[in-house]
Protein backbone atom coordinates (compact mmCIF):
# COMPACT_ATOMS: atom_id res chain seq x y z
CA UNK A 1 0.00 0.00 0.00
CA UNK A 2 1.68 3.62 -1.07
CA UNK A 3 2.16 5.74 1.79
CA UNK A 4 0.46 8.96 2.34
CA UNK A 5 2.35 12.30 3.33
CA UNK A 6 0.75 15.42 4.46
CA UNK A 7 2.57 18.68 4.55
CA UNK A 8 1.04 21.52 6.59
CA UNK A 9 2.18 24.62 5.05
CA UNK A 10 2.91 23.79 0.92
CA UNK A 11 4.74 26.81 0.17
CA UNK A 12 7.84 27.35 -1.57
CA UNK A 13 9.41 24.73 0.45
CA UNK A 14 7.14 22.31 0.72
CA UNK A 15 5.55 22.02 -2.80
CA UNK A 16 8.82 21.06 -3.59
CA UNK A 17 9.05 18.05 -1.87
CA UNK A 18 5.76 17.17 -2.46
CA UNK A 19 6.60 17.30 -5.97
CA UNK A 20 9.74 14.93 -5.16
CA UNK A 21 7.75 12.35 -3.19
CA UNK A 22 4.93 12.12 -5.18
CA UNK A 23 7.94 11.14 -7.95
CA UNK A 24 8.81 8.39 -6.02
CA UNK A 25 5.08 7.38 -5.74
CA UNK A 26 3.54 8.59 -2.64
CA UNK A 27 0.34 10.00 -2.20
CA UNK A 28 0.84 13.76 -1.44
CA UNK A 29 -1.70 16.27 0.37
CA UNK A 30 -0.72 19.70 0.65
CA UNK A 31 -2.16 22.64 2.70
CA UNK A 32 -2.77 26.12 1.87
CA UNK A 33 -4.59 29.38 3.19
CA UNK A 34 -4.59 31.23 -0.11
CA UNK A 35 -6.49 30.81 -3.31
CA UNK A 36 -4.23 30.43 -5.29
CA UNK A 37 -1.56 28.38 -3.81
CA UNK A 38 -4.64 26.09 -4.10
CA UNK A 39 -4.96 26.16 -7.21
CA UNK A 40 -1.26 25.24 -7.98
CA UNK A 41 -1.00 22.84 -5.54
CA UNK A 42 -4.02 20.95 -7.39
CA UNK A 43 -2.44 21.77 -11.03
CA UNK A 44 1.07 20.03 -9.66
CA UNK A 45 -1.07 16.82 -8.89
CA UNK A 46 -1.14 17.73 -4.98
CA UNK A 47 -3.93 16.63 -3.20
CA UNK A 48 -4.96 20.79 -1.75
CA UNK A 49 -6.40 21.40 1.29
CA UNK A 50 -7.04 24.69 2.52
CA UNK A 51 -6.06 25.15 6.64
CA UNK A 52 -5.07 28.40 8.75
CA UNK A 53 -4.49 27.73 12.20
CA UNK A 54 -4.89 30.02 14.38
CA UNK A 55 -3.70 30.09 18.72
CA UNK A 56 -7.47 29.17 19.43
CA UNK A 57 -9.04 27.28 17.02
CA UNK A 58 -7.83 25.46 13.26
CA UNK A 59 -9.90 26.23 10.06
CA UNK A 60 -10.26 23.28 7.49
CA UNK A 61 -12.39 22.83 5.00
CA UNK A 62 -11.54 18.89 5.00
CA UNK A 63 -10.71 16.65 7.90
CA UNK A 64 -9.10 14.09 6.13
CA UNK A 65 -5.80 15.97 5.33
CA UNK A 66 -4.68 14.32 8.63
CA UNK A 67 -5.47 11.29 7.37
CA UNK A 68 -1.78 10.19 6.64
CA UNK A 69 1.26 8.37 8.03
CA UNK A 70 3.39 11.26 8.26
CA UNK A 71 2.67 14.78 8.77
CA UNK A 72 5.61 17.51 7.68
CA UNK A 73 4.60 20.71 9.68
CA UNK A 74 6.00 23.64 7.59
CA UNK A 75 4.94 26.28 9.14
CA UNK A 76 7.39 28.56 10.36
CA UNK A 77 6.43 31.72 12.67
CA UNK A 78 4.78 34.97 11.63
CA UNK A 79 7.19 37.88 12.50
CA UNK A 80 4.19 39.10 14.70
CA UNK A 81 3.85 40.84 18.42
CA UNK A 82 3.82 37.69 20.96
CA UNK A 83 5.01 35.14 18.35
CA UNK A 84 6.54 33.37 21.25
CA UNK A 85 3.30 32.60 22.53
CA UNK A 86 0.77 32.84 18.91
CA UNK A 87 3.15 30.16 17.16
CA UNK A 88 2.87 27.60 20.59
CA UNK A 89 -0.63 27.92 20.72
CA UNK A 90 -1.00 27.08 17.00
CA UNK A 91 1.06 24.15 17.83
CA UNK A 92 -1.23 23.02 20.58
CA UNK A 93 -4.43 23.07 18.22
CA UNK A 94 -2.07 20.99 15.48
CA UNK A 95 -1.11 18.61 18.50
CA UNK A 96 -4.83 18.34 19.34
CA UNK A 97 -5.36 17.17 15.59
CA UNK A 98 -2.20 14.92 15.74
CA UNK A 99 -3.93 12.83 18.97
CA UNK A 100 -7.47 13.16 18.02
CA UNK A 101 -6.18 11.33 14.50
CA UNK A 102 -3.37 9.45 15.95
CA UNK A 103 -0.83 10.71 13.48
CA UNK A 104 2.15 8.03 14.12
CA UNK A 105 4.43 10.44 12.67
CA UNK A 106 5.70 14.12 12.75
CA UNK A 107 8.75 15.91 10.73
CA UNK A 108 8.87 19.19 11.89
CA UNK A 109 10.66 22.07 9.64
CA UNK A 110 12.75 24.06 12.45
CA UNK A 111 14.99 26.78 12.26
CA UNK A 112 18.42 27.32 13.07
CA UNK A 113 17.40 30.66 14.79
CA UNK A 114 16.95 28.70 17.96
CA UNK A 115 20.70 28.92 18.29
CA UNK A 116 22.02 31.62 20.34
CA UNK A 117 25.03 33.42 18.79
CA UNK A 118 28.00 32.26 20.30
CA UNK A 119 30.84 33.57 18.43
CA UNK A 120 31.19 29.50 17.92
CA UNK A 121 30.37 26.08 16.39
CA UNK A 122 26.87 25.09 17.24
CA UNK A 123 25.62 21.37 17.28
CA UNK A 124 22.32 19.66 18.78
CA UNK A 125 21.82 20.27 22.16
CA UNK A 126 23.35 23.30 22.42
CA UNK A 127 20.90 25.77 21.83
CA UNK A 128 21.54 28.41 24.79
CA UNK A 129 19.68 31.57 25.07
CA UNK A 130 18.58 32.99 21.65
CA UNK A 131 17.77 36.12 21.84
CA UNK A 132 15.31 36.02 18.52
CA UNK A 133 11.18 35.71 19.42
CA UNK A 134 11.08 33.80 16.64
CA UNK A 135 13.65 31.10 17.70
CA UNK A 136 12.20 31.32 21.84
CA UNK A 137 8.84 30.22 20.00
CA UNK A 138 10.45 27.31 18.02
CA UNK A 139 12.13 25.78 20.67
CA UNK A 140 8.57 25.99 22.51
CA UNK A 141 7.11 24.04 20.02
CA UNK A 142 9.86 21.46 19.51
CA UNK A 143 9.25 20.77 23.24
CA UNK A 144 5.51 20.54 22.43
CA UNK A 145 6.03 18.08 19.88
CA UNK A 146 8.88 15.79 21.42
CA UNK A 147 6.80 15.71 25.07
CA UNK A 148 3.57 14.54 23.41
CA UNK A 149 3.09 10.43 24.19
CA UNK A 150 3.25 8.09 21.27
CA UNK A 151 4.18 10.32 18.64
CA UNK A 152 7.64 9.83 17.35
CA UNK A 153 9.03 13.40 15.80
CA UNK A 154 12.10 14.50 13.93
CA UNK A 155 12.94 17.93 13.80
CA UNK A 156 15.32 19.21 11.19
CA UNK A 157 16.81 23.00 11.55
CA UNK A 158 17.36 24.35 8.24
CA UNK A 159 19.51 27.59 7.85
CA UNK A 160 18.84 30.24 5.39
CA UNK A 161 16.89 28.70 2.16
CA UNK A 162 18.44 30.04 -0.84
CA UNK A 163 17.61 28.36 -4.41
CA UNK A 164 15.21 28.61 -7.81
CA UNK A 165 13.80 31.60 -8.00
CA UNK A 166 15.08 33.67 -4.60
CA UNK A 167 18.06 35.82 -5.50
CA UNK A 168 20.07 36.14 -2.07
CA UNK A 169 21.42 39.21 -3.52
CA UNK A 170 18.37 41.41 -3.22
CA UNK A 171 18.28 40.61 0.22
CA UNK A 172 20.75 43.43 0.63
CA UNK A 173 21.28 45.11 -2.53
CA UNK A 174 22.39 48.67 -2.12
CA UNK A 175 22.94 48.19 1.63
CA UNK A 176 25.09 50.03 3.74
CA UNK A 177 27.09 49.28 7.08
CA UNK A 178 26.79 46.24 7.09
CA UNK A 179 28.80 44.20 9.67
CA UNK A 180 31.13 41.29 6.47
CA UNK A 181 33.21 39.48 9.10
CA UNK A 182 30.22 36.75 9.57
CA UNK A 183 29.87 33.34 9.01
CA UNK A 184 26.78 32.43 7.14
CA UNK A 185 24.39 29.10 7.46
CA UNK A 186 22.69 28.70 4.35
CA UNK A 187 21.28 25.94 2.52
CA UNK A 188 19.93 25.01 -1.24
CA UNK A 189 16.35 24.11 -1.64
CA UNK A 190 17.16 21.22 -3.56
CA UNK A 191 19.62 19.84 -0.12
CA UNK A 192 16.32 20.75 2.26
CA UNK A 193 14.20 18.31 -0.13
CA UNK A 194 16.84 15.71 -0.73
CA UNK A 195 17.46 15.38 3.10
CA UNK A 196 13.26 15.05 4.13
CA UNK A 197 12.90 12.23 1.61
CA UNK A 198 15.71 10.46 3.05
CA UNK A 199 14.29 11.30 6.53
CA UNK A 200 10.92 9.07 5.69
CA UNK A 201 12.30 7.08 3.47
CA UNK A 202 14.89 6.02 6.31
CA UNK A 203 12.35 5.97 8.86
CA UNK A 204 14.86 8.12 10.81
CA UNK A 205 12.72 9.60 13.90
CA UNK A 206 13.14 10.60 17.16
CA UNK A 207 16.16 13.21 15.98
CA UNK A 208 16.84 16.47 16.04
CA UNK A 209 19.41 17.35 13.10
CA UNK A 210 21.32 20.57 12.02
CA UNK A 211 20.25 20.73 8.09
CA UNK A 212 23.24 23.88 6.96
CA UNK A 213 26.03 23.44 4.44
CA UNK A 214 28.69 22.41 5.57
CA UNK A 215 31.09 25.49 4.47
CA UNK A 216 30.44 28.90 5.97
CA UNK A 217 31.70 31.72 3.65
CA UNK A 218 31.49 35.14 5.13
CA UNK A 219 28.58 37.40 4.54
CA UNK A 220 30.88 39.98 2.48
CA UNK A 221 32.05 37.21 0.39
CA UNK A 222 28.53 35.67 -0.86
CA UNK A 223 26.58 38.54 -0.99
CA UNK A 224 29.23 40.52 -2.63
CA UNK A 225 29.59 37.57 -5.12
CA UNK A 226 25.64 37.04 -5.18
CA UNK A 227 25.77 41.02 -6.42
CA UNK A 228 28.00 40.57 -8.93
CA UNK A 229 26.53 37.39 -10.42
CA UNK A 230 22.87 38.80 -10.54
CA UNK A 231 23.86 42.57 -11.81
CA UNK A 232 22.07 44.39 -8.54
CA UNK A 233 23.85 47.27 -6.45
CA UNK A 234 26.74 45.67 -4.07
CA UNK A 235 26.42 46.21 -0.10
CA UNK A 236 28.32 47.98 1.82
CA UNK A 237 30.44 46.17 4.39
CA UNK A 238 32.39 47.10 7.87
CA UNK A 239 34.57 45.77 9.74
CA UNK A 240 32.43 45.87 13.10
CA UNK A 241 32.48 42.59 15.25
CA UNK A 242 29.10 41.49 15.93
CA UNK A 243 28.46 38.25 17.54
CA UNK A 244 27.69 35.06 15.29
CA UNK A 245 27.67 31.32 15.18
CA UNK A 246 28.52 28.45 13.32
CA UNK A 247 26.04 25.92 12.83
CA UNK A 248 27.19 21.99 12.54
CA UNK A 249 25.63 19.46 9.98
CA UNK A 250 28.19 16.65 10.98
CA UNK A 251 25.06 14.57 13.12
CA UNK A 252 22.96 14.32 9.91
CA UNK A 253 25.60 13.68 7.35
CA UNK A 254 26.74 10.79 9.50
CA UNK A 255 22.90 9.79 10.55
CA UNK A 256 21.68 9.84 7.15
CA UNK A 257 24.90 9.00 5.20
CA UNK A 258 24.20 12.43 3.48
CA UNK A 259 26.23 13.99 0.54
CA UNK A 260 25.52 17.84 0.15
CA UNK A 261 24.77 19.15 -3.59
CA UNK A 262 25.82 22.25 -2.35
CA UNK A 263 28.23 21.86 0.07
CA UNK A 264 28.83 25.49 -0.23
CA UNK A 265 26.71 28.33 -0.76
CA UNK A 266 29.17 29.96 -3.17
CA UNK A 267 28.59 26.39 -5.47
CA UNK A 268 25.11 27.89 -6.08
CA UNK A 269 26.44 31.16 -7.06
CA UNK A 270 28.41 29.65 -9.42
CA UNK A 271 25.77 28.19 -10.95
CA UNK A 272 23.59 31.05 -11.27
CA UNK A 273 26.93 32.75 -12.86
CA UNK A 274 27.07 29.95 -15.49
CA UNK A 275 23.39 30.13 -15.85
CA UNK A 276 23.76 33.84 -17.00
CA UNK A 277 26.43 33.08 -19.53
CA UNK A 278 24.14 30.76 -21.41
CA UNK A 279 21.30 33.14 -22.04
Amino acid sequence: MRKTISILGCGWLGAELGKKLMSKGYIVKGSTGTAGRYNELEFSGIQPFYIRIKPESVVIDYFSFFNTDVLVIAIPPKRVENISDIFPGQMGQIIKLIRQLKIPKVLFISSTSVYEATNSVVREGEEGNTEKPSGQAILKAEKMLQEEEGLQTTIVRFGGLIGANRNPARFLAGKQNIPGNVPVNLIHRIDCVNIMTDIIEKDIWGEVLNAVSPEHPTKKEFYTKASEVTELPAPGFVETPVKYKIVNSDKLIQRLGYTFKYPSPMDYLKELQEWAYRI
